[in-house]
């Protein structure tokens, strides 16, 4: 592994849309998403790729999608190249492994987020309004305490280089529908609420995450990408102690890293030092590892 993929370009594919991480191609009856190696943060994407962060997005991604199948079907046609159109086949080389045949839905227009520990912008809203957005928190909490139940706290979906913003149940009600927005809500949690106690048996606290819902002859279904380092907060739960912000094997890292920086947080980037890039990248490795038992480096 550890060849890098910044962007793809496959002549004869009709790339459909390139967002922060995966380039999206359109095969007619179908989609492929390829993801690649970029990362953002604060909604910029860096210049440089982080080694193998499409590979190990893609198999937490597929592992998670399988494990979630009896709650709510999920938009994956195969992950296997050989069952991909013969039009995909001159990149196979590319798109082993970082890659998904998947069905064309319409996305829901919210994003669905799930917070089982209070951290990041839920700890900041707490601090300041004793709530999350909008959702009545008990008092005396610590950063990074564990939430007495999982809270559903939906998002606007921003465009690209710009910031989603949260919104209560009932704007996304608006934006959806009730039936979706219920529904959605509904698999959201009993999808974190399983993935948490399995990724407790191999040493990791799933703090939060994200879905993306879309509609499939008349169904909801789950979307995109599924509880991966770049859509969670992954702590590890031997060093977990409540009072502060917790190591992670996720992006925050490189977040904290940026911090540090006299950068305004916009368009372009400060360059990244190999060290921070390589730290980065163990880190995702380290949750596939830990979440799948494949160990990148063997690939």
């Amino acid at each position: 592994m550890s060849k890098t993929l910044l962007q793809t370009d496959f002549p004869g594919l009709k790339l459909l849309a390139r967002g922060k991480v995966r380039d999206i191609y359109d095969l007619g009856n179908s989609l492929l998403l390829v993801t690649s190696d970029r990362i953002s943060a604060f909604d910029v994407i860096m210049n440089e790729p982080i080694p193998d962060k499409g590979f190990v997005l893609t198999q937490i991604s597929a592992f998670w999608f399988r494990s979630m199948e009896d709650i709510v079907k999920n938009h994956i046609i195969s992950t296997d190249v050989a069952d991909f159109p013969k039009e995909c086949r001159p990149y196979s080389e590319l798109l082993a492994g970082r890659s998904m045949l998947v069905r064309k839905a319409k996305p829901l227009a919210a994003e669905c987020i799930v917070r089982g520990y209070i951290s990041g912008s839920g700890w900041k809203d707490y601090k300041s309004r004793g709530s999350i957005c909008g959702i009545k928190i008990p008092e005396g909490m610590k950063e990074s305490d564990r939430l007495p139940e999982p809270i559903f706290t939906p998002s606007t979906k921003a465009e690209l280089g710009t910031h989603d913003e949260n919104i209560s149940f009932d704007e996304m009600a608006k934006l959806c529908g009730r039936d979706m927005a219920e529904q959605a809500r509904d698999y959201t949690i009993r999808i974190y609420s399983r993935a948490r106690e399995i990724a407790d048996t191999k040493g990791i606290i799933i703090a939060d995450t994200k879905f993306e819902f879309g509609i499939y002859d008349g169904e909801l279904i789950i979307i995109d990408e599924c509880l991966t380092p770049d859509s969670s907060r992954f702590w590890p739960k031997d060093s977990y102690k409540p009072g502060g912000p917790q190591p992670s094997f996720d992006k925050q890292f490189l977040r904290d890293y940026l911090e540090t920086l006299d950068w305004g947080k916009t368009a372009p980037p400060p360059p990244l030092p190999d060290e921070i890039v390589q730290k980065t990248a163990d880190k995702y490795r380290e949750a596939l590892f830990r979440l799948t038992g494949i160990n990148v480096r063997n690939q």
